[in-house]
């Protein structure tokens, strides 16, 4: 059946929406795909939802062919299950929360592994049930605290989340490859980039896991990739750490009056004043700079833990936030920010610009066994037997040639700074470039963390009861709807591609004679019962050049024009992608546009 504008529930705007920041957001609104119901939450229109189940259709087809199942869970779950795995907690701030009105409480899911589970648990008990997938398509929740760039980070979202359920490791090393080709396909078929890189499991858990990675200037990730095919996200990027190196005729600290250097710059032009070396120059890279950072746990309990790293390297909280939970024993999800000027106030030892790990006299400062009490953990390129340039403790005065291991110690190793231009790939394939992406899909091994939360156990071959192994992917399809909308749109409007636009043709009516109309009808007629999906803007009191705009900015892939060429027996045919036009026979039509 003919979609026609004339009755189509839609109503394109000429204005860029005032909260939209990126292109994506601007043109799906603007264009009549979705509606802003809220922050970070959107209603679907009829033209959204073609291209959305489009995007639905290409994912469950690729799904079913590697052998998975499709259910269905609700978006609203008790707090029993989430409480058995941790989850309730770690998830934070993150969570939706609520209580029915027997104070029972439940939550808007995040994600489903929890249910996934006790559904294998409940149906299955030995391993001749396994291996199985099973996937859903389903709406998650997720309390945002900045939700920004239209479906890019939204409050409610559309995720593809599958999981495997294996006997053994190697099967599950299989479920793990098996999706991720299907992954590859699925953005193949889309026409969406994307790298899969290596990535941190984060709340999720479990041990292996990768992103596959939309590159773009828009993305919120930052990864990093090699000539040689290195690719990670860079909260994941392992330090290549140097060699320690023999302290044993290293000179002596010496504590050295610095007045006003509280910065690295100030500090390293006086000790090129105050201490200039044969070597060559000091640098930022040689002194080691504390950063005093305050981390909250799920359960909101809030502690100091100071980093120390070259100078010329800053902090990237996100990396804190991906690793800092390990060394200070926490479960969960944590936020990261700068100490405030309160934390630091309980801390006087502490002299801001001014902090190291000792005070130059063989006292430690810093440290669960310092006079703080404050856990220190170091780059890893504060390797034993490095020497540098650290405050010592009190205003305007610095500790030159402080050795790592002699003259101080520290509580443990933490990836915590910027990845920089040129720093060499850990598997040794070259440098390293930074770039921004946007991430498309999620796939992880998660072991048998849920599986020994929840007991899923099955019989083995021997009789025994034996831990199922898990593995989890996910795939944002109201994310690939917006990535699409910014790979495919240029100054005009959307530029749909083929396989996910929301029909083949856009037919648009120029002229007020009826027999413009009624041949219009009959050739979008014709196109349908040739296979394709047709919109007929036949909209009587609009102008050309309203149905023009209207017809760019939606996007279709194909552009057919009836209008004063139909006296001569043709029409204009566009691509709107590439902006050809041509001058098409009316009896040629259907088969030049199905062919």
């Amino acid at each position: 059946m003919v979609l026609k504008l004339s009755t189509t529930f839609l109503r394109t705007l000429r204005e860029d929406p005032v909260d939209a920041e990126v292109a994506s957001h601007k043109l799906l609104v603007r264009a009549g795909y979705i509606r802003r119901a809220a922050p970070g939450i959107y209603t679907w229109l009829p033209l959204g939802l073609k291209v959305l189940a489009r995007v639905e259709a290409i994912v469950r087809e690729e799904m079913n062919a590697i052998g998975g199942q499709e259910v269905h869970f609700p978006a609203l779950l008790p707090r029993d299950p989430y409480e058995q795995t941790g989850r309730w907690t770690e998830y934070g701030e993150g969570l939706f929360r609520l209580k029915d009105r027997k104070d029972a409480d439940y939550l808007l899911a995040p994600t489903h592994e929890e249910m996934f589970t006790l559904l294998v648990k409940d149906l299955y008990n030995s391993y001749k049930d396994l291996p199985v997938y099973l996937y859903q398509i389903q709406n998650k929740y997720r309390d945002e605290a900045r939700p920004r760039a239209g479906l890019l980070r939204g409050r409610e979202f559309i995720m593809k989340d599958s999981y495997s359920f294996n006997i053994d490791d190697e099967g599950l090393d299989e479920a793990y490859m098996a999706h991720r080709g299907a992954y590859l396909k699925i953005f193949e078929r889309l026409g969406l980039e994307v790298i899969p890189v290596f990535a941190q499991a984060g709340a999720m858990g479990g041990s292996k896991s990768e992103e596959f990675l939309h590159p773009t200037a828009i993305g919120e990730d930052t990864f990093v990739r090699s000539a040689g095919g290195y690719a990670a996200n860079v909260e994941a990027v392992t330090t290549v750490v140097p060699a320690s190196i023999d302290y044993a005729n290293a000179p002596a600290f010496e504590v050295v009056d610095t007045p006003d250097t509280p910065t690295i710059e100030t500090l390293v032009a006086a000790a090129n004043e105050l201490r200039p070396r044969e070597s060559g120059a000091w640098e930022a890279k040689d002194t080691l700079k504390n950063v005093v950072l305050a981390v909250t746990d799920p359960e909101g309990n809030r502690q100091l833990v100071v980093i120390g790293v070259p100078g010329d390297r800053q902090v990237d909280l996100k990396r804190v936030e991906a690793t800092v939970g390990a060394p200070l024993g926490i479960i969960g999800e944590v936020q990261v920010e700068a100490a405030s000027g309160e934390d630091l106030a309980k801390h006087p030892e502490l002299i801001a610009g001014y902090i190291g790990p000792g005070n130059g006299l063989d006292q430690a400062v810093l440290g669960t066994e310092g006079t703080s009490g404050i856990t220190y953990l170091v780059d890893p390129r504060v390797v034993s037997g490095t020497s540098w340039i650290t405050g010592a403790n009190e205003k305007g005065k610095h500790v030159f040639g402080l050795v790592a291991e002699r003259d101080f110690g520290f509580d443990g190793t933490i990836e915590s700074v910027n990845v920089l231009e040129g720093d060499p790939a850990p598997d040794g394939s070259g440098p390293l470039r930074t770039e921004r992406g946007i991430e498309m899909g999620h796939i992880f091994q998660l072991g048998r963390k849920y599986a020994e939360a929840l007991d899923l156990r099955v019989l083995d071959q021997n009789g025994k009861l034996k831990v199922v192994t898990m593995g989890s992917y996910g795939i944002g399809v109201t994310r690939a709807v917006a990535a699409l909308a910014e790979a495919y749109h240029d100054e005009n409007g959307l530029a749909w591609p083929k396989q996910v636009a929301p029909a083949d043709v856009h037919m648009v009516v120029t002229g007020k004679g009826p027999e413009l109309l009624e041949a219009a009808e009959k050739l979008a007629s014709e196109l349908e019962s040739a296979g394709l999906e047709v919109i007929l803007d036949d909209r009587p009191k609009v102008s050309a050049g309203v149905k023009f705009s209207d017809a760019e900015l939606i996007g279709i892939p194909t552009i057919v024009v009836v209008g004063r060429g139909l006296a001569e027996g043709v029409v204009e045919v566009k691509d709107r992608a590439t902006g050809e036009r041509r001058d098409v026979k009316v009896e040629d039509v259907v088969a030049e546009l199905s062919a």
